[in-house]
């Protein structure tokens, strides 16, 4: 989903039987150019997600950009994002390519493993686990994050029980961003008007409405 110029939203997914189900919600902030785009949404199935598996038994599900010579179906996002879900089998060691203009980082949510030259692996804490309890792990397991400088490539040794992780890299805007609750702009000024308007009424600039609140935010 592109909010570009605003869009009111509301997601309700589906989980198993009793109701369960985890995923994943990346918000990329659009440049100033493009903060008043008319709001965009786009859908994609699981099975529309192509994947691309290497000799060793990686895989890669892209999910958006060119990665193996496998593109994405998620198109058009003016951060340029490379999104992938990767598997690196138990035991193995993968380096994977990542151009040197792209910030980079890795969530695990399955198995554990360690990467080179990353910070330390960071903790996610989930709803019963508060920031101020977490101890750095020693490796990347389940719900971790680790972040990379610039470089080439990241490189991962999967542990005994290998490894799944999201691998997300863009290229970095390098505007000033100005944020609060689903809004995001370039100064307070703009931050100030647009809550000016949701109470006003004239948020929405088109005629479409999709259903949470968001603006000028994310593509």
């Amino acid at each position: 989903m592109t909010a570009g110029s605003g869009i009111i939203h509301r997601e309700m997914p589906k989980g198993d039987q009793a109701g369960r189900m985890h995923g994943f919600q990346l918000w990329a902030n659009l440049p100033s150019s493009l903060k008043m785009a008319p709001p965009r949404y786009q859908e994609v199935k699981a099975h529309d997600i192509p994947i691309a598996t290497d000799d060793d038994g990686t895989q890669a599900r892209v999910v958006s950009g060119s990665f193996w010579g496998t593109v994405g179906p998620v198109d058009q996002i003016a951060a340029d994002p490379i999104y992938l879900d990767v598997s690196v089998p138990p035991g193995k060691s993968k380096t994977l390519p990542v151009e040197t203009t792209r910030h980079a980082f890795a969530y695990v949510f399955a198995g554990a493993g360690k990467f080179c030259n990353a910070s330390g692996p960071l903790a996610v804490p989930t709803e019963a686990v508060k920031w101020a309890d977490t101890t750095p792990p020693t490796e990347a397991d389940n719900r971790s994050l680790v972040l990379f400088d610039r470089g080439d490539e990241v490189v991962v040794r999967a542990g005994e029980d290998g490894i799944r992780f999201l691998l997300v890299s863009g290229k970095p805007l390098e505007e000033p961003v100005a944020w609060y609750g689903p809004i995001v702009m370039n100064t307070q000024e703009q931050l100030r008007q647009a809550f000016e308007e949701l109470r006003e009424g004239t948020f929405l600039k088109s005629e479409r409405e999709d259903k949470g609140i968001e603006r000028r935010r994310a593509s």
